[in-house]
C-alpha cells in the first residue's frame, strides 16, 4: 500500500498539505473545518472544486519518514503561513 503526501488547493488559492496512509482516493485530510468556513460565504460555500495533488509516493517509508516529509513540504509550500494555507503546525513563524 502507498503513502503519499498530497496538496488540497481551494478555490481561494490557499492550500493544505497532509498525509495519507491509507491510500484512500476519499481522504482530504483533517484541516480545521472551522478555519476553512471562515474564508467562504455561505454562497461559496453551496458549490466549489478542491484539487489534490499528490506531492510524494512511497511504499516502504517508515512513519518517522512520513512525517518528516509532511513537514518538509509544509515549510516548503508555506500552507502553515495563514495567508497561505490552512496548516496549523509547525506554528507559522514569519522570516
Amino acid at each position: 500500500m502507498a503513502v503519499v503526501i498530497y496538496r488540497i488547493t481551494y478555490p481561494n488559492g490557499k492550500i493544505y498539505v497532509g498525509q495519507d496512509r491509507t491510500d484512500s482516493i476519499n481522504y482530504f485530510g483533517s484541516a480545521s473545518s472551522a478555519l476553512i468556513a471562515r474564508d467562504f460565504s455561505f454562497e461559496e460555500r453551496q458549490s466549489f472544486t478542491i484539487t489534490r495533488d499528490i506531492l510524494w509516493m512511497s511504499e516502504t517509508a517508515s512513519r518517522c519518514e512520513i512525517n518528516r516529509k509532511e513537514i518538509e513540504f509544509i515549510l516548503l509550500h508555506r500552507s502553515n503561513d495563514p495567508t497561505m494555507g490552512y496548516n496549523q503546525f509547525p506554528k507559522y513563524k514569519p522570516d
